[in-house]
């Protein structure tokens, strides 16, 4: 399907990253270079190149590629991918949106002798970490595997007996209670029809002396530690057996330690557990169903008075990111997360993340925290500090009353604007609900639009004068900031990068629309263009 212009101004307003890139071309474009960014994007899953936008977000015009045709044909036959290119024809001039689909599963693309990958604003070669991971795709799954020398009679009973009422639970089927073991097995595809026992059921339910034997590394090692700079751990239990065995000890050892924040709603005093059972269950389960087992080393579990940690072996599953974690689903190892669906343990293959960003979200804490992960390892960080109990009042009382069922976009939406933090361009659509529930307003136009929550929310935080002071004060007074500091830069001017750091709270379109209100009352002019402009003071 052509791109059409509604879809062109939604992706007008993203961010450049891996999977987006403006380029001016206002003339020509190089169609070496064109092919390289291909490349570098269909490495990363696919994505859009923009010709006739410059790296703000603003179109420009571009007479490049006039044979949309050829140009299709040739970008597919260097890459052997179906290659898109669209003319969209934008108030502001002619761009042209070429459309590059995914690489295949396990099979990175090259062009001139190198795997292009994107590296912050420049195209490099991929690092043989990197290559190593995408050829890893195309490998079986390692739960499904058939462990050798292992027996049915390496399962530990008791937990064969409850994935069978687990099982039988979610299922409503009664059916399960009366198959033998064998047959139970065989059903859920744990078991192969020669009795070979797949890795899955060796993680989910094996004798300890099994698992020590054939899979040391299926190990859950729990440590509490009083403090952040305390090196020697206080407590440590190391769980290496069926994982139905100890998923509720290991629960029930972190509770013990779970204080809670006491706050009072109207007449009632409301407590909230440092850590939430259910974001805390999901994490874990996760790290058991994601973890790669051809990799030796524990999950560790680090519990401190008001965090808890867990890191588990392996980076994210192939094509998860930091970034597209709630929105991707690739589950590294299939058959195991398909036995815990049937457990009703989890939904949808394993993913739960976007259950652990709503529950934290709605708690008044901070978001599940990825950012120590890396190729080698998938890191969370669960706070358990209510930041703001207004906030917290503010999300309960907006379910109440506008009746609405907020999905994982609106958590997230409403977290980002309570901490001032630019809005990410693919949840900009879900503003909608927030604006017409009355839970958020828009303030200013253009590319000056800020959003912040609404007036409701500065009365549960006892600052209604907080409220007149972000929707009408803040924008002068950011813009008399900018101003003192554009005058003190004298005749040099002060570029948009130097302006940011003024208002480190206010994004690049935000800062510009500041700018662009002192324009229109002639108090600065803009000397330059692109990234060689400077703002400086008329008459200076």
């Amino acid at each position: 399907m052509p791109i059409s212009s509604t879809e062109l101004e939604k992706l007008l307003v993203q961010r450049e990253g891996e999977r987006l890139e403006f380029k001016a071309a206002q003339a020509q474009f190089n169609a070496d270079e064109l092919t390289r960014y291909c490349v570098a994007m269909a490495n990363a899953g696919g994505g859009h190149v923009l010709l006739g936008v410059d790296d703000r977000g603003k179109v420009v015009g571009s007479s490049a590629f006039q044979n949309l045709s050829r140009l299709r044909e040739d970008q597919s036959n260097r890459l052997h991918l179906n290659i898109e290119a669209d003319e969209v024809i934008h108030a502001e001039g002619r761009v042209v949106v070429v459309t590059i689909p995914s690489r295949p599963i396990g099979l990175p693309i090259q062009y001139q002798g190198a795997y292009w990958m994107r590296r912050e604003q420049q195209l490099v070669a991929m690092p043989p970490e990197r290559l190593r991971q995408i050829f890893d795709e195309a490998q079986p799954d390692h739960s499904a595997r058939i462990c050798p020398g292992v027996s049915v009679g390496d399962l530990h009973g008791d937990a064969v007996e409850m994935f069978r009422a687990l099982w039988q639970r979610t299922s409503g089927n009664e059916a399960l209670r009366n198959l033998s073991r064998q047959q139970l097995m065989s059903d859920a595809e744990l078991i192969d029809q020669d009795g070979g026992v797949t890795y899955a059921a060796l993680i989910l339910m094996g004798e300890p002396h099994a698992v020590s034997r054939h899979l040391a590394q299926a190990e859950t090692v729990f440590e509490y530690r009083s403090s952040t700079a305390t090196i020697p751990h206080e407590q440590r239990l190391e769980f290496k057996q069926g994982f139905l065995l100890y998923f509720d000890q290991l629960w029930q050892t972190i509770n013990l330690r779970n204080p809670t924040h006491q706050f009072t709603d109207g007449l009632l005093r409301r407590d909230i557990p440092c850590i939430d059972e259910t974001v805390a269950r999901e994490a874990i389960l996760n790290a058991i169903a994601h973890r790669d087992y051809r990799l030796g080393g524990s999950i560790f579990i680090r519990q401190f008075p008001k965090h808890l940690e867990i890191v588990s072996p392996g980076g994210f599953p192939p094509g998860v990111t930091i970034e597209n974690i709630l929105w991707r689903q690739m589950p590294r190892n299939r058959r195991l997360a398909e036995a815990f669906a049937k457990c009703g343990l989890v939904e949808r293959a394993g993913q739960g993340a976007n259950r652990m960003f709503e529950r934290c979200i709605a708690e008044g804490k901070a978001p599940p925290d990825f950012a120590d992960s890396d190729d080698y390892q998938v890191s969370v960080r669960l706070d358990g500090e209510v930041r703001d109990e207004s906030f917290l009042r503010f999300l309960e009382a907006a379910g109440q009353q506008t009746g609405s069922s907020f999905s994982t976009e609106h958590f997230l939406l409403l977290d980002l604007i309570h901490r001032e933090q630019p809005l990410p361009g693919h949840l900009k659509p879900s503003l909608r609900l927030l604006i017409d529930s009355g839970l958020v307003e828009v303030v200013g136009r253009g590319r000056g639009t800020r959003h912040l929550l609404s007036r409701r929310y500065y009365r549960f935080a006892g600052k209604p004068g907080g409220y007149t002071q972000r929707r009408g004060l803040d924008r002068a007074a950011s813009q008399a900031l900018l101003l003192s500091h554009i005058q003190g830069a004298g005749r040099r001017g002060c570029p948009m990068a130097e302006l940011q750091e003024v208002l480190p709270g206010l994004s690049r379109d935000q800062i510009r629309g500041l700018l662009l209100g002192l324009r229109e009352q002639g108090r600065i002019r803009v000397e330059g263009r692109t990234r060689s402009a400077r703002w400086v003071i008329v008459g200076s």
